[in-house]
């Protein structure tokens, strides 16, 4: 398959062993394709997230990350005192660069970002040489990085879960390829142990067991599957037991289910999923005009079924967040790379087009609006400027990082409302409510406000199905303890009123016992 004039070594039948591929790493340093394209891949990165650095966040996942680290460097307990629907990779990733960085700003967490396309840049390369020459695997890395700035700026600049999701599945494909099946497997878990759509790329690696595992037999299959299997399992059983069976099932499975029901906004949805398709489509028309123009198509089977299991990640939830659709990324630009490399279109237009879109990209990212960041922020000031570092705040919403711009306590484990209500982006009041949040949810809540009330209360509903008026026990805790004292924008602030009760046992900041 490779194309005329490549460098790539073909591959045997059989597994290649790791002396193998470090032999064909330091010859393909010797010869000089990686020691060229690696610096050019590592410029083009950088520059195309240089907007990423233009604002301290970008969307609310950011914020939760943060929050989450805050709380996990105080003695939080992950699945316990620290929940969210995620995956715990990531949340550990950032408590990790705040030990060593600071939790003040989020700039290591975009430099790893880009490390993180980096790599996926550089993955994709590899399969795409190997398929179809050296200059087919330098276009596959070009143009993923061109194009993975292909959606909104906060979709596509923050540093997210997909984002760091996306070099474990190149991987993952990258290892079974080379009939590297347990590495290949280990590598699924970790996409997955991101987040949790990541596990879709197990479905094209079973694929490749399927049609390519050197025999027919069902003999010649089981040892690869096998193989597979303990790759992927392993790592998950090593981080349940870590985090707690239990727990950590329930939030990172099972827990999830109301978030992703039928109920909500189905209009809204619908008109999500086409701007969202349309975006990115803009943005890979260089790929997409080839491939449309390709007859081959069965040859990049295995990267079609590929393709397919990322729109089931993309699908999974209904909520069709642009971010999602990253995940579409990495199958869909060897596949228009393959187009490109069998002659169905030239290569300078598939590149011209892609640097010009993405230069319209990267520009709007730095005039990208921050009125919704700058409000963020002003009531941030006001809630650090009203309460001391000791005290707990609540914000009831569904924007964490205030939490975190404030650096104040939350008070509650539950950082966003839509945790005990099931509300979240494109909801309408259609499975919204009290007895629609995660499982325990309500009296794990009264718990924590019996131990210590808030100082200050946060309303950042704005009228949604979660506002106080719809959600009798905020309103009732809102009604008996508490005076509002200002407005920002729509956002109203509560206090405590000063006869009201006093805060309980003493904690520490996010969560852990105060030092005595």
């Amino acid at each position: 398959m490779s194309g005329a004039g490549s460098s790539a070594v073909a591959l045997p039948v059989g597994p290649v062993g790791t002396a193998e591929l470090a032999a064909r790493l330091r010859e393909a340093v010797r010869t000089g394709y990686w020691t060229r394209l690696v610096p050019l891949l590592a410029v083009l990165a950088t520059v195309t997230h240089l907007p990423s650095f233009a604002r301290p966040l970008w969307n609310p996942d950011e914020g939760y990350l943060a929050t989450e680290a805050r709380m996990l460097a105080g003695g939080g307990v992950l699945y316990n005192t620290v929940v969210d629907r995620k995956p715990p990779l990531l949340p550990w990733l950032y408590d990790i660069a705040f030990d060593i960085f600071g939790s003040a700003s989020l700039w290591p967490l975009r430099v790893l970002a880009i490390g993180a396309h980096l790599v996926t840049a550089v993955l994709l390369a590899a399969i795409a040489r190997k398929r179809w020459g050296g200059r087919a695997g330098a276009a596959a890395g070009v143009v993923y990085l061109l194009v993975s700035i292909g959606l909104s700026p906060p979709d596509s600049q923050a540093a997210t879960f997909e984002v760091f999701m996306l070099p474990s599945t190149a991987a993952a494909f990258w290892l079974a390829e080379n009939r590297r099946w347990g590495p290949a497997g280990a590598a699924t878990a970790v996409a997955a142990l991101t987040k949790q759509t990541g596990g879709a790329v197990l479905l094209p690696l079973l694929w490749l067991i399927w049609r390519r595992a050197g025999l027919p037999a069902r003999e010649g299959r089981r040892r690869p599957l096998t193989a597979l299997l303990f790759g992927f399992g392993l790592p998950v059983t090593v981080v349940a037991l870590s985090t707690g069976v239990r727990d950590f099932f329930f939030w990172v499975v099972t827990g999830s289910s109301g978030y992703a029901s039928l109920d909500g906004a189905w209009l809204d949805m619908f008109e999500r999923v086409l701007a969202n398709s349309a975006i990115l489509g803009a943005a890979t028309l260089g790929l997409l005009v080839p491939l449309a123009r390709s007859r081959r198509l069965r040859e990049d089977a295995d990267l079609w079924v590929w393709f397919g299991a990322s729109w089931l990640g993309v699908i999974t939830g209904f909520h069709f967040f642009g971010h999602y659709f990253l995940q579409l990324l990495p199958p869909l630009v060897l596949l228009g790379v393959g187009a490109v490399a069998r002659g169905a279109a030239r290569w300078r237009p598939v590149l011209g087009y892609s640097a010009v879109a993405s230069t319209v990209f990267c520009v709007l990212g730095f005039l990208w609006p921050q009125q919704s960041v700058q409000h963020v922020v002003s009531v941030a000031a006001v809630v650090a400027e009203d309460t001391s570092p000791q005290q707990s705040v609540l914000v009831w919403g569904m924007h964490p990082e205030m939490y975190w711009l404030a650096d104040r306590r939350p008070a509650t484990r539950y950082l966003t409302a839509g945790l005990l209500t099931n509300f979240s982006g494109g909801r309408d009041g259609r499975g919204v409510g009290v007895d629609q949040g995660v499982a325990s949810g309500w009296k794990v809540f009264d718990t924590e406000m019996a131990r210590q009330l808030p100082e200050v209360v946060v309303d950042d509903s704005a009228g949604e199905p979660y506002a106080p008026r719809y959600i009798a026990p905020i309103r009732a805790l809102l009604a008996a303890h508490y005076d509002r004292v200002g407005q920002d924008g729509t956002t109203v602030i509560y206090r405590l009123r000063p006869n009201g009760p006093r805060p309980g046992p003493r904690v520490g900041p996010f969560g852990g016992p105060a030092q005595q």
